[in-house]
């Protein structure tokens, strides 16, 4: 794996998770009305303070074993099933509801930094991930370039979640409605379908070894 593929890679695979409606989305948007962007950097931040210590705790466990025979088929298979059934289930919801969201009534914090954190560290989705896709992704990137890919990889992956956290605030704040408009369920669609088609890769990949 080359330096443009690792990051194409985990563009990519992590963009549907970015973009994947939950609490801290919508307490962004419920935020960003009155912050803007300001409110979604809040979020941005909150979120890294929880993701990055938890991505270099993985990294240094997985190094540990990198070596056993078993660790990347495991991770590499327990990644592939994670994005075929997470993929598959949103594509589900999303052509179920007529907007492509839930609804975010109900999410409210005076305090952004907290409830990102709050809402980063407490889902159960997130864990999961980095402890099945993630993995995979560390692993890989820790091939290609040791410590510096795991780097390599984080960046590629955190700067979607200050551009997207910050720029729905920034549309909250101005009142344009991105929320379930015919466009961002296409792309969320489209994502979904970019899930599927890695989980696949990751089995496929695997198996064929």
């Amino acid at each position: 794996m080359d330096l443009l593929n690792l990051i194409v890679t985990v563009v990519l695979v992590t963009a549907s998770g970015v973009l994947a409606p939950g609490p801290l989305f919508f307490a962004t948007i419920t935020h960003g009305t009155k912050s803007g962007a300001k409110g979604g950097l809040a979020f941005a931040i909150a979120h890294t303070l929880i993701e990055f210590p938890l991505v270099i705790l993985l990294a240094i466990g997985l190094l540990t074993i990198a070596n056993e025979p078993l660790v990347k088929p495991i991770t590499a298979v327990a990644g592939g099933l994670t994005l075929l059934i997470f993929g598959t289930l949103q594509i589900r919801d999303t052509l179920a509801s007529k907007s492509g969201q839930p609804s975010s009534k109900g999410i409210a914090s005076r305090n952004p930094l907290l409830l990102g954190l709050v809402f980063t560290g407490l889902n159960p989705y997130f864990i999961t991930w980095w402890l099945t896709v993630g993995a995979k992704l560390i692993l890989d990137s820790f091939a290609f370039a040791s410590l510096s890919g795991v780097t390599i990889m984080f960046v590629s992956h955190i700067w979607m979640d200050y551009a997207w956290l910050t720029t729905i605030a920034h549309l909250a704040k101005i009142g344009t409605n991105i929320i379930g408009t015919k466009g961002y369920k296409i792309l969320v669609l489209m994502f979904r379908a970019v899930l599927i088609y890695f989980g696949l890769t990751f089995l496929i990949s695997t198996l064929l070894r």
